[in-house]
């Protein structure tokens, strides 16, 4: 066999060994993957066991009791406050980012020109790649003193300025992942649209929209997410006051926010007040995971399949 044949027999090889090793490395990382979401899911709940484990700690008064104190003297395990904190503070972002995200979305997929477009969609996605605790300072020496000249009333540390600042944060996520949604749409139903007499503005609201509407809805649900998850932006402008409120002129406390207090190192390893981290870790990850869940449900119901 001359050295033109050995060749001929080795390149098959090489390929072979190559896919199997790129197709291992590939397992590999779905695997690791898997093994790091476990073992955080694993965590979590043997370290929320050992929580309600204590004589004082029960799961009626986690849920139902309004007062937030693991902290205090007078300890008091009710994560109500917790929780309408944050879900006010992402209710607040979601007014901000809902509306102006699909706006941007629809203006830059089907309004926008091409040499627009790509100059503003890099701009628009700017505001992701800064670091949120830069938005946490936004809010709080920026946003807030401008807020308190027209809104009476408002503290240093409000929920206000913190859901405003956190809707720009999470807007490029909702214009992205609505953009791409919308522009998947085949253009012959646009055609079509034009072609039974629809104006531009109808064949965008009543076909190109409500064809996409599993894709932004999708990413509607996937910023609730990303807005119920932050952290930092809550815990320099929102404050750290536990308290049952739900005036959002009134300083507030999220779950992140208390995690990052607790985490700080001043609390012993072990003791009731540093398990407390890992319910309320454990309360934001079912949180989180309802609203994939839902994301994942509205995709795989109402998905438009085109051929």
């Amino acid at each position: 066999m001359n050295s033109q044949e050995t060749r001929k027999f080795r390149l098959p090889l090489r390929q072979y060994l190559a896919e199997k090793s790129i197709r291992g490395l590939l397992f590999g990382s779905g695997v690791l993957s898997i093994f790091v979401t476990i073992s955080i899911v694993v965590i979590l709940v043997v370290e929320s066991v050992k929580f309600f484990g204590y004589e004082d700690v029960t799961l009626l008064k986690f849920l139902t009791d309004t007062q937030w104190t693991p902290l205090f003297a007078d300890k008091h395990f009710g994560i109500m406050p917790l929780l309408v904190g944050t879900l006010m503070v992402a209710f607040i972002a979601l007014l901000v980012a809902l509306p102006l995200g699909l706006l941007s979305a629809i203006y830059l997929s089907e309004y926008a020109k091409p040499r627009i477009r790509s100059v503003l969609k890099p701009l628009l996605e700017i505001l992701a790649g800064i670091p949120t605790v830069v938005y946490g300072y936004f809010a709080l020496v920026t946003v807030t003193p401008f807020l308190k000249q027209i809104v009476p009333g408002l503290g240093v540390f409000n929920a206000l300025s913190a859901g405003l600042v956190m809707g720009i944060m999470i807007l490029p996520m909702v214009s992205s992942l609505s953009e791409d949604a919308i522009r998947v749409v085949p253009d012959s139903l646009r055609r079509a649209s034009v072609a039974l007499g629809a104006t531009k503005f109808e064949t965008t609201t009543r076909v190109v929209v409500p064809a996409s509407l599993s894709g932004v809805v999708s990413a509607f649900i996937l910023a609730a997410s990303r807005a119920i998850g932050e952290t930092m932006i809550v815990a320099i402008a929102a404050g750290m006051n536990p308290t049952l409120t739900f005036s959002p002129l009134r300083s507030i406390e999220t779950m992140t926010a208390y995690i990052v207090q607790v985490s700080l190192g001043d609390t012993p390893v072990g003791t009731l007040e540093y398990q407390s981290i890992f319910a309320v870790g454990m309360a934001l990850f079912v949180m989180t995971l309802f609203f994939n869940i839902i994301s994942h449900f509205v995709v795989k119901r109402y998905r438009e399949v085109y051929q």
